[in-house]
């Protein structure tokens, strides 16, 4: 395979979990702009619809599934329709989120509930249908993103079950790269650090939060758009053939440290 095409996703179909805004926007960009047919999945109708007409106009072929990632017979229920529609299934990004910020003496077991649900429960969920696909194709790249803080922990927000449920994603990827590799499936996860989206979007131009930054990050910034861009290529592609449990921290140096 030439250097030219090694990263190339022509005719691999990809699913995008928390597809509908933030980074799950920009990780199906970039599949889309190397060649892979797109799923893209959230629960807000509206904002998917908007996504693949964004990316239609890119040339990109896409399609939306409205689905709940903690609801186990929809998850099923949109693997089917996504194999009927794409014939199969190559790629796997697990990105849907969830974070609520309580001091541990103060979290309610309801928020901590939802955040494992989402951030945990999700993650296997479409893992499991999606991976009986990838059992019979005898291929597939499965991509976690997990998070810098499943590594280490934080003085600035309170966000235990945040913590705890990034730390669970990185265990299960090893798991799961583990048990699936005779399988010719690659589990992997990429722990960014802070970037641009909804859950970060109220405190990410706080003047407090960015000295914060610049006093922890070695590169002292957050990330910018377009820099997930290569950990998903190399995880996306042939280019990963013999990689897999890894967790790739793309975080100008924070876990570093």
């Amino acid at each position: 395979m030439s250097k030219e095409s090694i990263f190339n996703l022509d005719n691999k179909t990809a699913i995008v979990t928390g597809a509908s805004s933030g980074l799950g926007v920009q990780l199906a960009t970039t599949l889309v702009e190397a060649g892979a047919r797109v799923a893209l999945v959230a629960r807000r109708e509206e904002k998917l619809k908007q996504v693949k007409d964004m990316l239609a106009q890119k040339g990109g072929q896409c399609e939306y599934y409205p689905v709940d990632v903690t609801n186990p017979e929809q998850v099923e229920t949109c693997i089917n329709a996504i194999r009927n529609d794409f014939s199969r299934i190559d790629i796997l990004v697990n990105n849907a989120g969830y974070a609520t910020i309580e001091p541990i003496e103060e979290h309610t077991l309801d928020n901590w509930h939802k955040v494992m649900a989402t951030n945990v429960t999700g993650v296997f969920l479409f893992t499991k249908y999606a991976g009986q696909v990838m059992i019979e194709q005898h291929y597939g790249k499965i991509i976690n993103i997990s998070s810098m803080y499943g590594a280490v922990g934080n003085v600035f927000m309170t966000s235990s079950s945040y913590h705890a449920s990034k730390g669970a994603v990185n265990t299960f990827t090893l798991a799961s790269a583990a048990e699936w590799a005779g399988h010719n499936i690659t589990v992997n996860a990429i722990g960014p650090g802070f970037f641009r989206s909804e859950m970060t979007e109220n405190i990410i131009e706080d003047h407090e939060f960015m000295d914060f930054v610049k006093n922890k990050c070695p590169m002292q910034r957050t990330g910018k758009e377009g820099e997930l861009e290569g950990a998903l290529l190399l995880f996306a592609s042939d280019a990963s053939s013999y990689i897999t449990g890894q967790i790739l921290y793309v975080d100008g140096g924070w876990t570093s440290v």
